[in-house]
């Protein structure tokens, strides 16, 4: 089981990264998608995984795809919070 999170302390301890992007960085990230290859790759562990068919390191290498989605839903969210400051 994991241990929740503060996410206000987690906002206040990561938003000051959002002083590095300019508005168009920040629009690249938004939009940014893993390449065909990379997405079909996670659908089929994704799918293996739903039927408990991943070995070993089919599991270890899931796990890294998930860790990654979850930084990059997180490095997104904080883009579209620049964008609308920005919009405003």
């Amino acid at each position: 089981m994991t241990t929740p999170i503060d996410t206000d302390a987690f906002d206040r301890g990561t938003d000051q990264i959002l002083q590095f992007f300019t508005v168009d960085q920040a629009r690249r990230i938004v939009q940014y998608r893993g390449d065909v290859a990379l997405q079909k790759r996670i659908e089929e562990l994704a799918a293996k995984a739903n039927e408990g068919d991943l070995t070993h390191n089919e599991r270890a290498e899931y796990e890294g795809y998930v860790r990654a989605n979850k930084f990059m839903a997180i490095f997104q969210a904080k883009a579209r919070k620049l964008l609308a400051t920005a919009d405003s």
